[in-house]
């Protein structure tokens, strides 16, 4: 695994970038900016140090992830080394497994883009009542 860094805390966008949750350390720092990432609770910005025991709340597509820091990377290592830097909380994992059934149940609706000639006759029908 990696030095910790020697003042016993890291950027949260490096932190976050370490811990593979964002491929790039630039999109990390956007979804800190963007208040997708709370650190104990709040609201924060990408320079703030994290320190271990913090707790993460990260907002990815339609899945919340709640983790608590268990060590400080400033570089990114093997996602073996990753996984070991936090510790998702059960309730975390739970809400997760159900929010992938409900999407895994519910059809999707695929936007083809302009209806064709025959779905407009259609729409036509549907709304003139015929």
């Amino acid at each position: 695994m990696s030095h910790p860094p020697a003042e016993g805390k890291v950027r949260i966008d490096k932190w976050l970038w370490a811990a593979r949750f964002f491929k790039t350390r630039s999109l990390a720092s956007q979804a800190v900016d963007g208040g997708k990432v709370h650190c104990n609770g709040e609201r924060i910005k990408p320079a703030r140090a994290v320190r271990v025991g913090d707790k993460l709340h990260l907002r990815q597509g339609p899945y919340e992830i709640m983790v608590i820091v268990r060590a400080l990377s400033e570089r990114r290592g093997p996602a073996s080394e990753a996984a070991l830097l936090y510790e998702e909380t059960p309730e975390s994992v739970a809400a997760r497994a159900v929010l992938k059934e409900q999407l895994r149940v519910e059809p999707t609706f695929e936007n083809k883009g302009r209806p064709t000639k025959r779905d407009r006759r259609h729409i036509i029908r549907f709304t003139e009542g015929h």
